[in-house]
């Protein structure tokens, strides 16, 4: 996600004192960032002005549910883990942006373009070895793609069919639908409980600056079902997924290039997102994890990940060096983070101007499986900029 990311600061207060973070959003419109570039301070009425992010009001659901058009960018993130008859588990990826562009939001035409909607959609199919990938982009308004208020109901109209998440409020449940050239989704997404809030009750820090931060929440353990369509041929499927909203209007300093994040569906029902944010030398600027124990018990935020890479992956196509297995370290817990494949990396420079490894994992504990997810790399194929 894709977007800003920043965790609790490495060298920061003690994991007691110090606020839940977690990866920021995907910089504006163009390019995961965590964090989406600081407010301009230049005078005159066409200078861009984002929506800061603050602490208050305190989140409000449908409402917080549906877009926020006064910051600069947001998105809506799906990743999973689906069952197949007859073949091995893959992965899934659905990720839907919304982007205020520095455009003047005061001309009057309907055509100008000062809110732009992208979306990426992926399967991770072991068979394959690779990613099947698509990405879609387009102006809101004009009947081309529309990100609303209210209540989650995002899509792009982009050929050879609708793009679109929509929550339906009477049952709180999703439908995701993409149609890509040589795949498609039809899925519903039925989250267990409330959301989980991020941060301080949905506020997030992604940096030392009180501006680097994000509204965030979560919704872990949300059940899939439906099919996949790959090559003409329709699959039904099942599954679990982690379910992401976040919105921001800062990103990434210029001394930090990416970030690494995982989410992770515990087999116990419970729920893990630890994050970092790297600086050039690899060191860590901030960094952050919540942990939620079991399917009902006790959220814990504020806590101090350490990621460590044990094994990377070369891209023959961009040249990236890839860390797609890690060491994570959390609230006492040793984890091993090993990749459904190596080849997730996902070329979007189409849309949002970036590559980025985003990846099916599976979790292990002293050598058991203890859950699965999806792991997110980012700045190793370059910094993140618009």
């Amino acid at each position: 996600m894709s977007t800003a990311r920043g965790p609790g600061s490495a060298a920061g207060p003690p994991p007691s004192a110090r606020p839940a973070r977690r990866r920021a959003l995907l910089a504006a419109g163009v390019g995961l960032a965590a964090g989406a570039g600081p407010v301009p301070s230049a005078a005159g009425a066409d200078a861009p002005r984002w929506e800061p992010v603050l602490p208050d009001p305190p989140m409000s659901f449908p409402r917080d549910f549906g877009a926020h058009p006064g910051h600069r960018t947001e998105w809506w993130y799906v990743t999973g883990w689906l069952r197949r008859a007859g073949a091995q588990d893959c992965g899934m990826q659905l990720t839907f942006f919304r982007s205020r562009t520095a455009h003047p939001q005061a001309n009057p035409s309907r055509y100008a373009p000062t809110q732009l909607v992208l979306a990426h959609a992926a399967l991770a199919l072991p068979e394959r070895g690779r990613l099947l990938h698509a990405e879609r982009s387009a102006r809101a308004g004009l009947g081309l793609a529309g990100a609303e208020a209210g209540d989650t109901r995002v899509w792009i109209d982009g050929a050879p069919g609708r793009w679109s998440l929509v929550r339906d409020a009477a049952t709180d449940r999703y439908a995701a639908r993409i149609a890509a050239k040589a795949f498609s989704f039809d899925l519903v997404l039925a989250p267990p409980g409330p959301p989980l809030l991020q941060g301080e009750a949905g506020f997030s820090r992604k940096g030392p600056r009180p501006s680097q931060a994000s509204r965030y929440y979560s919704r872990p353990q949300t059940a899939v079902s439906g099919s996949i369509t790959v090559d003409g041929t329709r699959i039904a499927t099942a599954g679990h997924a982690w379910f992401d909203h976040e919105w921001s209007s800062e990103i990434l300093d210029d001394d930090t290039p990416g970030w690494d994040w995982v989410g992770l569906n515990l087999d116990d029902g419970g729920a893990l997102m630890a994050f970092r944010v790297r600086r050039r030398d690899g060191t860590t600027s901030w960094r952050d994890a919540t942990l939620r124990d079991g399917p009902d018990g006790p959220v814990r935020t504020g806590l101090a990940p350490v990621f460590e890479p044990l094994r990377t992956w070369r891209s023959a196509r961009s040249g990236a060096e890839w860390p797609v297995s890690m060491r994570l370290r959390v609230a006492g817990r040793d984890l091993e983070l090993r990749p459904l494949f190596d080849d997730q990396e996902l070329d979007a420079r189409g849309s949002t101007g970036t590559t980025y490894w985003e990846g099916a994992v599976t979790a292990f504990e002293h050598g058991r499986r203890i859950g699965r997810g999806y792991l997110e790399l980012t700045g190793y194929a370059g910094a993140l900029r618009l």
